[in-house]
C-alpha cells in the first residue's frame, strides 16, 4: 500500500507522460509504449527503499531504473517539466516542494558493511 506522497508522485509521472505523448511531435514510440513506461515507473515507486520519505529521483543515491528507461524518463521530464506549470500548476508546485526535501540516510539494507 503506497502513501499519499507516492500516489501524488505517480499522478505527476502520469500527467508528464500524457503531456509528452500528446504534444511532443517526436513521441511516436509505438502504441502502448508510454503506458508501459508508466507502469514501470509506478512499480519502481512502490518498491522504493525510502518509502514515503523518498527524495526526488535526481537526488536519490539509489538508482532503481534501468539505464535505458532512466534516460527516457529524463528526456520526458526535461520536456514536460516546464510545461507542467501551465497545465498542472498545483502538482508542479508540490513536486518542486518535494524536490527541496533533504535526502534521508540510506536504509540499513543498502549501507555498506564494514
Amino acid at each position: 500500500m503506497s502513501g499519499k506522497r507516492l500516489q501524488r508522485e505517480k499522478q505527476t509521472i502520469a500527467k508528464m507522460l500524457t503531456l509528452y505523448e500528446r504534444q511532443n511531435p517526436s513521441a511516436s514510440a509505438g502504441p502502448g509504449h508510454y503506458q508501459r513506461l508508466y507502469e514501470y515507473a509506478a512499480k519502481r515507486l512502490e518498491r522504493c527503499a525510502f518509502g514515503e520519505e523518498k527524495p526526488a529521483c535526481m537526488h536519490c543515491p539509489i538508482h532503481c531504473y534501468q539505464p535505458a528507461k532512466r534516460e527516457e524518463m529524463k528526456q520526458v521530464m526535461r520536456w514536460a517539466g516546464p510545461r507542467m506549470l501551465f497545465h498542472h500548476p498545483i502538482l508542479t508546485m508540490l513536486h518542486l516542494i518535494d524536490d527541496r526535501r533533504p535526502v534521508p540516510p540510506l536504509p540499513e539494507k543498502f549501507q555498506r558493511k564494514k
